[in-house]
């Protein structure tokens, strides 16, 4: 029985957005791993046992330890940043590319702070791996603000890579490939479906996918596409032949149990021809050149994208992250 899961494998790169190792083990290899405040907040609150106090009893003792040269990050953060990274230390032996630890949210506004941030993340990274084969298989995930996308382009110049996400429109996509991110995270759905259970996204943004996609391979781009933000399995069908592609570990199980063969999706693949949407415009690099290097008009314009829908969700992520943030460095004191 062939699965859709190995039926997406077959077209898109799939990386798993999870920080439960036991979903690697079980459906990986991965190509990727991704993970950000609210997924790691999630694994560090259930029942890990002896993993889960082991790794904060760790991450305390590391960050007590390591000198902190940055006025502007407390203990607690410095012990959320350890956490993490060690979380995503545990998916090297699932994954073949790289493990994603996303900065802190609260400085997505602020080009200077996320980048000592990332340098810092990409620190502790090299000195906990243990294997100098795996040093370089960090990818730092920055939310795509101007600011944002800027220290993407510091970091990619240090050879650090860099995901821009919170991805929502061609603005934000073409200023990404400026930066020489590698990847982008386009956001099908809003963030807003995963905590809000009352609310659908009706404007998925299949698209912009496409959109990007496509405007990546006409400009010769080196960043690709990680698609997020899915909510079923026919969200994750309808991307198939996307680059690459993060899935949850619920949509993971259902791929892997459901028989390609027979099953029907409610409308093809938007990267085959009978699926194809119709693009609102074959994007050069023409068409951005007043932006891409003007932060006011860059601003107005992704202010403008959507009548402002652009810019309202990716201020909605901000803050849904940030409330995760808060509650990672809330739980420190258990471990003190």
């Amino acid at each position: 029985m062939t699965t859709l899961l190995e039926t997406l494998r077959q077209t898109s790169q799939v990386g798993c957005d999870t920080m439960d190792i036991e979903v690697a083990k079980s459906l990986g290899p991965f190509v990727d791993c991704t993970s950000n405040q609210a997924i790691a907040y999630f694994e560090l609150s259930r029942d890990g046992g002896e993993f889960h106090r082991q790794l904060w009893k760790e991450a305390v003792k590391f960050a007590t330890r390591t000198a902190m040269e940055d006025d502007d990050i407390t203990r607690d953060e410095l012990v959320v940043e350890v956490a993490m990274v060690k979380l995503q230390l545990a998916f090297l032996p699932y994954t073949t590319e790289y493990v994603h630890v996303q900065t802190n949210p609260k400085l997505s506004f602020s080009t200077e702070a996320t980048v000592r941030n990332a340098e810092r993340l990409v620190t502790m990274f090299k000195e906990l791996v243990g294997d100098e084969e795996d040093e370089n298989r960090i990818c730092i995930k920055v939310p795509a603000t101007w600011e944002g996308l800027e220290a993407c382009q510091i970091l990619q110049a240090r050879g650090i890579p860099t995901l821009a996400t919170t991805m929502f429109c061609m603005e934000q996509a073409a200023l990404a490939a400026e930066a020489r991110c590698t990847y982008i995270a386009p956001y099908v759905n809003e963030l807003r479906v995963h905590f809000d259970k009352e609310f659908v996204d009706e404007h998925k943004a299949f698209s912009f996918c496409v959109e990007a996609q496509s405007y990546y391979t006409r400009i010769n781009a080196k960043t690709r596409i990680l698609a997020a933000s899915l909510t079923s399995i026919d969200d994750v069908m309808r991307l198939a032949g996307v680059q690459h592609i993060t899935v949850s570990p619920s949509l993971l199980r259902e791929l892997a149990t459901t028989p390609a063969d027979g099953w029907k999706s409610s409308a093809p693949s938007v990267f085959t021809n009978s699926g194809k949407v119709s693009l609102n415009k074959r994007y050069t690099r023409d068409d951005f050149n007043d932006i891409l290097r003007n932060e006011s008009g860059w601003r107005l314009a992704f202010a403008r994208s959507g009548f402002g829908s652009s810019h309202g969700k990716i201020i909605q992520a901000i803050n849904y992250f940030s409330d995760f943030q808060d509650k990672l460095e809330s739980m420190v004191v258990n471990y003190l």
